[in-house]
């Protein structure tokens, strides 16, 4: 099997590496605003952690949505289809700027609704303008995504790697001067990192747009369009993926936004051991969700020019490297947890909390990585609805349940909640494997040749 697996290996892996380093530059955001915030104490890294839970399910609805153009377009470049490609480019675009205004919008509606969660009333206190600017950045950030996933979709991934870098060091320098008063900055204290992420994600989406619109290696595209207003049925063809994919994503962020709340209820200390826990474990889920995009453009661009067999390859090719990645992660997660958490706080109560935290994180990541590969090497083939499935059975009706009866019927408190959490992980790492296997078998309903043809229907 590893010989048939070897010549995807190194395709994958180019593919991979700038996608991870520019996934990293979405979480690291947050890390960076965590790690600066969580020197002015623990009740302010609890209102990053409660703003970032309250925003994020609606960024990673946005986010989801706009990957849907990722198998169209690398299914599109593998029939070398201009025509489909110059449309999926316009209606991309067009689709993220639309719902980055709703993405504001519904954020704007949050802070309002803040004390209905039930916690503290000086976390709340601090979270709820942060969340009032940070909304905002979901605009420029959308707009991002669009130009962003489009170049991808054609095998492209080292542009974005590039201007995540450059934004994430002008996020960190933004940030730092303007939480502390330095260089002349104003000291704004927590809200200097929400200032710093709005600024940096217009950059991001500046620069973004200039790379495709100008770029000469994209002229072919552009030429072939001949409006630039979005093709009513290719929105629909977008949507049609993209929006599956952002109700699974919802629905997994969503679950552990929902386990934030709750923990929030034991008190500060508890929720900002969370936020430096899952900070640290949502960067390598980002690193894995590289993998994960690159098995999106290689099996979609097997699958689109009619290579089946070779599409499964690719598929369980990822699959190998993201064990390994996630393997390695669970043994450096067990072997620091005592160590980095001072790198966000040095209080001991919260150290204590996030190091147990952290060893059930080294639990999880295998069954984190595997899911996140799957529910890619699934986006390649354009199946994207019984995923989301599977995550609202996963996360909703067991995982969080579960973590509840364990945190607060049985009183294991936070460490009880991720328990819970990381069930559902392995839920749907298991169910996902499976389907996949299943349908790029030889005798699956996808095995009939479709070269010259457009890709099988969403399921």
């Amino acid at each position: 099997m590893l010989t048939a697996l070897r010549p995807h290996l190194r395709p994958i892996l180019l593919l991979a590496y700038p996608v991870v380093l520019s996934q990293l530059g979405h979480i690291m955001v947050s890390f960076v605003d965590s790690v600066v915030v969580g020197h002015l104490g623990k009740v302010p890294l609890a209102a990053v952690s409660l703003g970032v839970n309250s925003t994020n399910v609606i960024l990673m609805l946005g986010i989801g949505l706009s990957m849907g153009s990722v198998p169209l377009v690398a299914a599109a470049d593998g029939r070398r289809d201009l025509p489909d490609l110059a449309r999926l480019l316009v209606s991309s675009v067009w689709l993220s700027a639309l719902a980055g205004l709703v993405l504001v919008g519904i954020g704007q509606l949050v802070p309002p609704l803040m004390h209905y969660l039930g916690q503290t009333p000086e976390v709340e206190a601090l979270a709820a303008p942060w969340v009032r600017v940070i909304s905002w950045s979901f605009l420029p950030l959308m707009l991002f995504q669009g130009f962003r996933e489009f170049a991808e979709g054609l095998g492209l991934t080292r542009q974005a790697m590039w201007l995540s870098i450059l934004a994430n060091v002008v996020n960190g320098a933004l940030c730092y001067a303007l939480v502390f008063g330095h260089w002349g900055a104003p000291h704004m204290g927590l809200m200097g990192s929400a200032w710093a992420t709005l600024i940096s994600r217009v950059l991001m989406a500046a620069l973004m747009a200039a790379y495709v619109l100008l770029a000469p290696r994209l002229h072919d595209c552009r030429a072939a369009v001949h409006r630039w207003l979005p093709d009513g049925a290719t929105l629909r063809r977008l949507l049609g993926l993209g929006a599956p994919i952002g109700v699974q994503m919802a629905l997994e962020v969503g679950a552990f936004a929902a386990a934030a709340i709750m923990i929030g209820w034991l008190g500060a200390p508890s929720l900002a051991a969370h936020q430096v826990a899952i900070n640290l474990a949502s960067i390598t889920y980002m690193a894995a969700s590289g993998i994960s995009a690159a098995a999106t453009i290689r099996v979609g661009k097997l699958f689109g020019s009619g290579h089946l067999a070779e599409a499964r390859q690719a598929g369980f090719a990822a699959y190998v490297l993201g064990f390994g990645f996630m393997g390695t992660m669970a043994v450096l997660f067990i072997c620091t947890r005592h160590m980095v958490p001072h790198l966000y706080i040095q209080d001991p109560q919260v150290v204590a909390q996030a190091s147990t935290l952290l060893l059930i994180a080294a639990l999880f990541q295998v069954s984190d990585g595997l899911q996140v590969v799957g529910l890619g090497a699934l986006r390649g083939l354009e199946d994207v609805k019984v995923p989301s499935v599977v995550a609202l059975l996963a996360y909703w009706v067991v995982a969080l349940p579960l973590g509840y009866f364990l945190g607060f019927k049985l009183h294991f408190g936070a460490p009880g909640m991720w328990a819970g959490l990381s069930v559902g992980l392995t839920i749907v790492a298991g169910v996902l494997v499976v389907r996949f296997r299943r349908e790029t078998a030889p005798g699956s309903l996808l095995a009939v040749p479709v070269a010259g043809k457009e890709p099988a229907a969403v399921r």
